[in-house]
Parts: C-alpha cells; structure tokens; sequence
C-alpha cells in the first residue's frame, strides 16, 4: 500500500494535476522522476514519498487519464438519446475524438495503451483491455436492452468500437479529418 493510498493529500493532488498537464505534454514513455519533478516544482524524493515509486506514479497518471477520457466521452454521448442506438452514439463520440483540442489526450492514450501491450507486466499492465471494456460499457449503454445482453450486440458493440479506434489512429498520424470522418460515416451506414 502506498502513502497516496493511507494518507491522501492536497498537496498529492496537486501535484497529480501537474504530472498530468506534463504527461499531456511530454508522454510517459521516457518519464524521468528529476525532469518531472523540477518542472513540476518539486523533488524526485517528495513524488516517491506521496507516490510510493516512479510505477506507482505512472499507475496514478493513467488512472487520472482515463478518467477524464471517460469523463469527456461519457458526456459527449449524454448528448445522444439513449434509444437513437450505437451508430447515432459513435457519431458523436468520433466528433469528440476528431476535435484537435483532444490530440494531446488522445496521443497519451495511444501511447498507454501501446505500453500496455508491450510491458503487460510494468505500470501499464491492463491499460489496453480496461479502457477496452469502458468503452465498450459506453457503447452497450446507447442499445436497446436485447441488444446489451446478447452476443449479437456485443459483436456490434465491438465493430463500433474497432471501427473508432481505427479511425482515431488514422487521423492522429495523418491528420486527414475529412478522409477518416468520411470512412467512419460510411461503416457506421452499414450498422443494422
């Protein structure tokens, strides 16, 4: 058990906040406790004393990260009846992630989710198939009922969701809004 997780602090906090905006910045790829620290306007020694390890601060990162993807993508689909189903959802949820002010998120994301596969055994480990299942979570809950408690919907919910991610990691590397848009839309048609 980490101190973070006995004696949780402002102070803890804060500086969580300001590692976060660093990590949009900077990833966490190559994450050195010394640089972080120094701009962050504290010292390696008091992160590992409210962090516990350089992992643990990691751990702590992707955690507030996927929090405020699901956070956002949660209300961009709040936007969206929840009986208007899947298609009507994704179409929404694609203009949140096609937004430029996301990239840097988004770009984390991408990155975590790539470590996780990598090193399944280091800080990383289950990023990939927990924001696997918050998204598909996301999705069910714009399917009608017997669609969420079967195989068929989940298959459906799956597609979408493939469909996205795929979309998402075209335009980050090409930056072709209108081309992924236009694909996605067309994929997104053919949904019963």
């Amino acid at each position: 058990m980490t101190r973070s997780e006995t004696t949780p602090s402002p102070r803890r906090q804060e500086l969580l906040e300001a590692a976060y905006a660093y990590a949009l910045r900077s990833g966490l790829g190559e994450l050195s406790l010394r640089p972080l620290a120094e701009e962050i306007g504290s010292s390696p020694r008091v992160l590992l004393y409210l962090f516990g390890s350089k992992d643990d601060l990691i751990r702590s990162l992707l955690a507030r990260a996927r929090a405020s993807e699901l956070e956002a993508l949660r209300h961009a689909g709040d936007r969206v009846g929840r009986t208007e189903g899947v298609g009507a959802a994704a179409r929404v949820l694609w203009d949140w992630l096609s937004d430029d002010a996301h990239r840097a998120l988004l770009r984390l994301w991408v990155e975590s989710y790539a470590r996780s596969l990598i090193d399944p055994d280091g800080p990383w480990a289950g990023f990939a198939r927990a924001t696997v299942e918050d998204w598909l979570a996301l999705l069910a809950e714009h399917q009608p009922a017997e669609l969420r408690a079967n195989e068929a919907g989940r298959t459906q919910r799956t597609l979408v969701l493939a469909v996205l991610r795929g979309a998402l990691l075209d335009l980050l590397a090409t930056g072709d809004t209108a081309r992924t848009t236009a694909a996605l839309h067309l994929q997104l048609d053919a949904l019963p």
